[in-house]
């Protein structure tokens, strides 16, 4: 298979993940053991045909240096899980914007060189998918990469909780460009959102009623101050939404991010509670803490859409691949029940 050249915006927690993912798998040919990918192979491509060849912050610390090492430059602080040689990658600076909110403005300093043109930066690199990965607050920033991929010729992927690859006027733009784009929000593999959702669709199926069930994140990375600081409202709107869209019927339904404890660094915790009733009236509760580590959590949903991607750019699909957008994102342009996004990606990537 040829490879995927990727260029990354923002290059923070599951950058990292993602980074060192590729280098995790890559020697890894036996469906067997590639534990921790739903996917080792997308249509034909493996995580090693993944090429990173151009990459986008404005830290001091990450700006100017190899993309090998700016990922575990501070403020990161995710899970080291593989050692990654040297990518002759460099990091450029990208515009500020708003990318930086009065959490990241106690830990980021700002990297005092000049912001490269990053649509010909795009171009020089022969970068054919963008990936943002960008604070869910920096809406702004998310929107003007979104531009560039535009004028580079990329695909995009929007990570974020802004609302671009869902949204009918940049649909509409991609469609006229001939690029494919999907979005909004990433799911998480182990995600709250995802496990949330599925509890109440298996409980519905089985007969129970639901009346109340809330879903509520406690997280130390630097995403979790940035929604609580600036994206909460949105975010809250989104998981509820999504979580909600599983049950038939109206139930009380809330979903979102509550704290931010910094010890916790890059690990989140989550709890979940259900209050419903089942056969002959009987009374249920259930109340139960999920613990992960934020950024692999990211990892192989990525892996996943990237190749996906590729695989629309080879058949000249574009605008909203709902196939894509409905299996890894929380706000695609229409939301699917679990397995039926789950079976529409499987066969998209096969060729459906």
């Amino acid at each position: 298979m040829s490879e995927i050249r990727v260029g990354l915006v923002g290059v923070g927690n599951c950058a990292s993940a993602l980074v060192q993912g590729v280098e995790y798998y890559r020697n890894v040919d036996d469906e067997a053991n590639c534990i921790g990918l739903r996917h080792l192979y997308v249509g034909g491509y493996h995580p090693r045909d993944i090429k990173f060849v151009c990459a986008f912050d404005i830290a001091s610390g990450k700006v100017g240096r190899d993309l090998s090492e700016a990922i575990f430059a501070e403020p990161n602080n995710t899970l080291k899980f593989a050692d990654v040689p040297r990518l002759g990658v460099e990091v450029l600076k990208g515009p500020v914007l708003d990318g930086i909110g009065n959490y990241t403005k106690r830990t980021i300093k700002v990297d005092p060189s000049m912001e490269v043109d990053v649509a010909e930066s795009l171009r020089k690199s022969g970068a054919e998918v963008l990936v943002n990965l960008l604070p869910s607050g920096a809406q702004r920033a998310s929107q003007y990469y979104a531009e560039e991929s535009l004028k580079a010729g990329c695909a995009f992927i929007n990570a974020t909780p802004t609302i671009i690859a869902s949204d009918k006027d940049w649909i509409r733009r991609y469609v006229e460009s001939k690029l494919p784009i999907v979005g909004d929000d990433l799911t998480d593999q182990v995600g709250a959102t995802f496990l949330h959702k599925v509890l109440l669709e298996t409980l519905n199926r089985r007969g129970v009623r639901i009346f109340r069930t809330y879903q509520l994140d406690v997280g130390g990375g630097t995403e979790s101050a940035e929604t609580l600081e600036r994206s909460g409202e949105i975010k809250r709107k989104i998981k509820t939404e999504s979580v909600t869209s599983v049950l038939p019927y109206k139930a009380s339904v809330v979903a979102g991010s509550t704290d931010y404890v910094e010890f916790l660094k890059n690990s989140r915790d989550s709890y979940f509670w259900i209050e419903g009733t089942y056969f002959g009236g009987a009374p249920l509760q259930m109340d139960i803490r999920l613990s992960t580590i934020d950024a692999p959590n990211a990892g192989s949903i990525l892996l996943d859409v990237i190749r996906g991607v590729k695989i629309a750019l080879d058949r000249g699909d574009a605008g909203h691949i709902l196939p894509i957008s409905a299996y890894a994102f929380k706000h695609p342009l229409k939301i699917i029940p679990l397995l039926e996004a789950d079976e529409g990606f499987e066969e998209y990537i096969m060729g459906g």
